[in-house]
């Protein structure tokens, strides 16, 4: 059984595109989370999983972009599958027309494990929230895990990342949507460093096409910054594939891959970048060996 959730749009959720901006998707996809676990709110079973939850990963895929209207647009969420300690939520972003047919923005899948937040650790699903998930198990499996490249750290792709006080939840744990913030401010950091006109970087000539996010130890608010370092894994002919990690000191915080595609700002279509884009992000690949 999917849960459906219809999800308001605001005007502060778009780009300068006038779509609604990746980041933005994920907190979308957090709400309908926390809708269909709420139709269970008041039953003991299902407490844990509203409340006491922590995301391990998220895989996020862009399929058309979502422009501004005043009526909501259709999630479904389900249960794809269950572990001991973990489970993964599947999630399609969509607009149903009258003859049945879906335009489809976004697909995406979402690995949590409940969490015992007063002695910073998971835990096992207990046998009745399994009962609770297994209402929503669907068919669909686990996509595979891209290979990862290994970390190539230069003082090109550093980026300072400041902890807001609004960006912490209740736990005092930056709130996993907030991860995609850091991880957007530290890719165009990068893009504005390589290109010619820094403009270039958030102005619309790469679009966001996948991302996917790993989680490795809580972000805490504090002074000083923490350090996200990017880089460039893979050029194409139409696209790039940007790495980031969070780190603090020597330790793995959170680390995330990025698909940018090259479009064309008239149509809308892929297309291969200018040399003055791709020669760049193609000598920085070439550094890292």
């Amino acid at each position: 059984m999917r849960h459906r959730y219809e999800c308001p749009l605001r005007w502060a959720d778009l780009d300068l595109l006038g779509h609604v901006n990746n980041v933005v998707y994920v907190d979308y996809l957090q709400e309908a989370r926390v809708d269909m676990l709420r139709h269970h709110r008041g039953e003991a079973s299902a407490e844990g999983l509203v409340e006491g939850l922590v995301v391990v990963r998220h895989e996020v895929s862009y399929l058309a972009p979502l422009v501004f209207r005043f009526a909501p647009v259709s999630i479904e969420c389900w249960v794809v599958e269950i572990r001991a300690a973990s489970f993964t939520m599947g999630y399609e972003v969509f607009d149903e027309h009258e003859d049945g047919s879906r335009t489809v923005y976004l697909r995406a899948s979402t690995v949590l494990t409940p969490y015992v937040f007063t002695h910073e650790r998971p835990r096992r699903v207990s046998a009745e929230e399994r009962l609770v998930l297994e209402a929503y198990l669907g068919t669909e499996t686990p996509s595979p895990r891209p290979a990862r490249s290994a970390p190539h750290h230069e003082e090109l792709g550093h980026y300072p990342v400041h902890v807001r006080f609004s960006d912490v939840d209740i736990y005092g744990h930056v709130n996993n949507v907030v991860y995609f913030e850091y991880i957007q401010e530290a890719r165009i950091s990068l893009m504005a460093r390589l290109w010619p006109d820094p403009r270039e970087a958030s102005a619309g000539s790469m679009v966001v096409a996948r991302t996917d996010v790993d989680y490795r130890v809580p972000i805490l608010q504090r002074q000083a910054p923490y350090d996200a370092w990017s880089w460039v894994s893979h050029v194409g002919t139409t696209s790039a594939v940007i790495e980031t990690e969070i780190l603090d000191g020597d330790v793995l915080l959170a680390r995330a891959r990025v698909v940018m595609v090259f479009v064309d700002a008239d149509t809308g279509r892929s297309r291969p970048p200018a040399p003055e884009h791709r020669d760049p992000l193609a000598a920085m690949l070439q550094r890292a060996g």
